[in-house]
């Protein structure tokens, strides 16, 4: 992230709000918004937006499983395929 580029304050955003939508889908970086000198908000474009969004159901799904793991709440791939083997012979 470069720091001068991809932090402005919200005047900025309401003077430029074109020119940052243009910066966010070219060069795939976000923008923090920042009021009162705070971070509030991100302007990010929407391929990475979507990405991230995958990412973190990916994450998810790797927790669960974990936590599945940690439960016993699993099967070895042995007893998977034995009882694939029995589905598909019935």
């Amino acid at each position: 992230m470069k720091i001068s580029t991809d932090i402005k304050p919200i005047s900025f955003l309401k003077s430029k709000a074109a020119d940052m939508l243009k910066q966010v889908n070219e060069t795939h970086r976000p923008i923090i918004i920042t009021q009162n000198g705070e971070p509030r908000a991100v302007l990010q474009d929407p391929e990475s937006y979507e990405n991230m969004r995958n990412a973190i159901g990916l994450m998810k799904l790797i927790s669960m499983g974990e936590e599945d793991i940690l439960k016993g709440k699993s099967k070895t791939q042995d007893q998977v395929f034995s009882d694939l083997e029995k589905l598909v012979g019935s």
